[in-house]
């Protein structure tokens, strides 16, 4: 059996400062915000290590989420922690701890069922690891992947500009791709990444909304706009799902669909800031998406103007 979508990347414990409070051990890691988004649309295949600190609990939620657990590696130790603490204005945040734990040295391990998938997404770890499950999968028909500064400014680079040519698109915000071309204008920036090999650039700007960039054309989104922003983490994850949850779906990769995509990405994201973690995330129904989805396009609905 193939899956429709494989998502790589890491199962968290995160502790959480923002100015509405925190939260201790929370679930969350990359594959686990992109697989809840993502199950909305598709069951999602999941690659990914934790410890033996995982409780069943936390595993219940992964198989809700996903097709099963043969992806997922329990291995001696304990589950990647981080914590971090958000300024006021939720735009910055600063890092308490990062400990990796056994995501120190997780080597991903694809299940040959999962080896053939429609689409796939690299969340964010090792470029060189990006590559390795690259090298192993087949038959893909997007490839989509995630990055951050620490790979494009560091050792890494020249890992994560071989890896560019193979992707199909290329999903980060816009302060890594003004270090990854050396341009300060997104709209510069977003073709400049294109050269270098994915036809789809997708640069997130927070709560700014993002720009797309698929073949020639440019497609700009604004975020939901929120009164009751809770905890920002997660939400670029959780876009990610979305969207390739609603392209795997669809089965079209156009430029319609793509954009479609990012709206549905966006609303997913707005949900998720609502609360710690993945909280909000679980509990969303989709009565609530829809009506997410009316509010927005009342917020997004240009008249048309007589310029005569």
């Amino acid at each position: 059996m193939n899956t429709e979508l494989l998502v790589v990347g890491s199962v968290a414990f995160d502790t959480i400062h923002t100015p509405t409070g925190k939260a201790d051990d929370a679930l969350g890691g990359s594959a686990t915000y992109f697989s809840i988004a993502a199950s909305h649309f598709v069951t999602p295949s999941l690659v990914a290590v934790v410890g033996t600190d995982f409780g069943p609990e936390h595993m219940n939620v992964l198989e809700k989420h996903t097709t099963d657990m043969k992806g997922l590696e329990i291995a001696e130790g304990e589950t990647f922690r981080w914590g971090g603490r958000y300024l006021p204005d939720m735009a910055g945040r600063e890092t308490l701890f990062t400990h990796l734990n056994v995501f120190e040295s997780f080597v991903p391990k694809v299940p040959e069922e999962y080896c053939s998938p429609k689409t796939l997404f690299l969340a964010n770890i090792d470029p060189v690891l990006q590559t390795q499950v690259l090298d192993h999968v087949k038959q893909t028909e997007f490839v989509a992947c995630d990055t951050m500064n620490f790979w494009i400014e560091g050792p890494r680079r020249e890992a994560i500009l071989g890896l560019l040519p193979r992707l199909s698109c290329l999903i980060i915000n816009d302060e890594e791709s003004m270090l990854l071309t050396g341009l300060t204008n997104p709209i510069e920036a977003g073709p400049a990444i294109q050269k270098m090999g994915p036809n789809t650039v997708i640069i997130k700007k927070g709560p700014h909304g993002l720009i797309l960039f698929h073949e020639d054309d440019i497609f700009a989104l604004p975020a939901v706009p929120l009164s009751n922003v809770v905890d920002p983490t997660g939400a670029g994850d959780t876009f990610a799902g979305g969207f390739m949850g609603y392209i795997t779906a669809k089965g079209s990769f156009d430029g319609e669909t793509l954009r479609a995509a990012t709206i549905v990405g966006t609303l997913m994201a707005s949900f998720c800031v609502q609360g710690f973690g993945i909280e909000r995330l679980v509990a969303m129904t989709p009565a609530e998406l829809k009506e997410q989805y009316s509010r927005f396009l009342t917020c997004t609905t240009q008249p048309e103007i007589d310029l005569a």
